[in-house]
Order: C-alpha cells, then structure tokens, then sequence
C-alpha cells in the first residue's frame, strides 16, 4: 500500500465495463513527511476522493481488485481510503 495525494481525474470515453461508475485518479505516492515520491499513477477510486486528498491506494493487482470488489477487472491500483491524519510518535 502507499500513502498517495490525488492530483486530479482522468476522463475516458471508453473504459472497461467493470469500471464504470467509477472515477480513475491520477495520484502522487509520498513519502511519510508527506514529500512527493517517484512518477504519479493511475488508480481506481472507491471512496470519491478529491484532488488535493491524501489517500490509502491498494497495490499489487490482487489486493487492488479485491479491495473495491471488483475481483475480474483489470486493476492494477485502487484508491481505498482518504487518510484524515498520520501520526509518528513513538510510546
């Protein structure tokens, strides 16, 4: 899984049936201290995040496709929640 900020949405006119009704987000992975890291990415999003989110993306394609219940789609990654706070204070 990676902690990711959602840049914006992607329009197609045509995508695969099991992805219908959904929206398709382009996504920044970031680091812990919230900086950016490596290239954006595309993935399916189940919770109706917004551009600026900071969000949970399920990876790996078994884990993206189960995550939001669509088990026969071609997902690679899927946007599965929006994070509200991370905190690294130790006991």
């Amino acid at each position: 899984m990676l902690i990711a900020r959602v840049l914006g949405e992607l329009v197609a006119t045509r995508k695969h049936h099991s992805h219908e009704g959904r929206k398709i987000l382009l996504v920044q992975p970031l680091t812990l201290e919230g900086q950016d890291r490596g290239d954006p990415l595309v993935a399916l999003d189940w919770v109706d995040a917004g551009v600026g989110d900071q969000v949970l993306v399920a990876t790996e394609g078994w884990s993206a496709m189960t995550s939001v219940d669509r088990p026969e789609s071609p997902i690679d990654m899927s946007v599965i929640a929006v994070v509200d706070t991370i905190d690294l204070t130790r006991p």
